[in-house]
């Protein structure tokens, strides 16, 4: 259930209250009965807490497309222990 944010307009008191989202808006001043209305306000941050939760989850569309560029080329040590095998057969292919 969220936290509602109200100000009087009469006193100028604010203060919150913690309701469903279906219940109806609080209309009168708990100090001195005037008339109150619903601030609209930022929330809270969101936090991601518990074990499960990493900060690489949630990365940027420019970090995740230039991930894939890193992972779709071979490096250095693939393209020599395949040619290295390919070495190997071609050997084994002469001996017989």
């Amino acid at each position: 259930m969220p936290t509602y944010k109200y100000i009087c307009t009469k006193c100028g008191y604010e203060f919150e209250e913690f309701q469903s989202i279906t219940a109806s808006p609080i209309t009168f001043c708990p100090k001195c009965n005037g008339l109150t209305k619903r601030v609209i306000t930022g929330g809270a941050g969101f936090l991601l807490k518990g074990h499960g939760f990493y900060q690489t989850d949630y990365r940027s569309e420019k970090y995740k497309s230039d991930a894939r560029k890193d992972t779709s080329t071979p490096t250095a040590d693939s393209t020599s222990s395949s040619s290295a095998k390919s070495t190997k057969k071609s050997n084994s292919d002469k001996k017989t």
